[in-house]
């Protein structure tokens, strides 16, 4: 279940599934990444304010340069190269990494045995890539996790109804899948285009893999766009909402 807190007065959206970690979701209220907007310097502050809330250093906090890729790397303190990245992947307790969104699925893992977890941008590229799926992968190579321990928030994405792709597309997201859900598209007769739901899709690929401890958001950045930001709405000048991660 998801819920909303603050930090400084400023509103984030947290899970019940993810109370042993420091995971949260900024709003409009606290953007760290400014995308296309000029506000570098209220996004610097607000990093500080995480990373104050964090208990980290602001050079702590990480995150990758997002290319809408399948590809993982581990968050290190000695690397500062993480160009290419779409899944961040985190096993240190003193650092923090978060990635950015404004409509794309956030999909968050944590192993609660192992206690390592990851950040994971899902658009449908990385949606047909498998990407979450494939992070959860890394980590049974890596950290020898079980899909049963792995616990899963998806967080706030554009909605089935605001999000129209062409039939490639479409066949590309349920060829990933074992089976063919009808919850998460309907054709759409008036525009001739197929509504996808990637956090569903996202859902499903990973109950496929055994991960099924899994916190769905229901907040589309479409329609709540007076909360989180949303490239579609605001036809691609928008800022970013993160997904920010630190393990106690």
């Amino acid at each position: 279940m998801f819920y909303f807190d603050e930090i400084n007065g400023k509103k984030i959206l947290k899970s019940t599934f993810f109370d042993e970690v420091e995971l949260f979701f900024t709003t409009r209220e606290l953007p760290i990444s400014p995308g296309a907007l000029n506000i570098q310097a209220e996004c610097e502050n607000n990093k500080a304010e995480i990373a104050k809330y964090l208990e980290l250093n602001p050079a702590c906090l990480i995150s990758p340069v997002q290319t809408h890729t399948t590809n993982i790397t581990i968050a290190q303190r000695s690397k500062s190269d993480y160009s290419n990245i779409d899944s961040l992947v985190l096993s240190n307790k003193n650092l923090g990494i978060y990635l950015n969104f404004a409509d794309c699925v956030p999909v968050v893992l944590w192993d609660s045995k192992n206690n390592t977890g990851a950040v994971v941008h899902a658009g449908w590229r990385g949606t047909a890539g498998k990407i979450a799926v494939k992070t959860v992968e890394f980590l049974k190579t890596y950290y020898e996790s079980k899909p049963e321990d792995i616990i899963a928030a998806i967080g706030p994405a554009i909605s089935m109804k605001n999000y129209q792709v062409d039939k490639d597309v479409y066949e590309k997201l349920m060829s990933t899948l074992g089976h063919n859900p009808d919850d998460c598209w309907q054709f759409n007769e008036n525009l001739q285009k197929y509504n996808v739901d990637l956090k569903k899709i996202n859902q499903h690929q990973l109950e496929e893999s055994g991960v099924t401890k899994i916190d769905l958001c229901r907040y589309c950045t479409y329609d709540t766009n007076d909360i989180f930001y949303s490239y579609r709405k605001e036809n691609g000048v928008t800022a970013r909402h993160s997904a920010v991660l630190k393990l106690k």
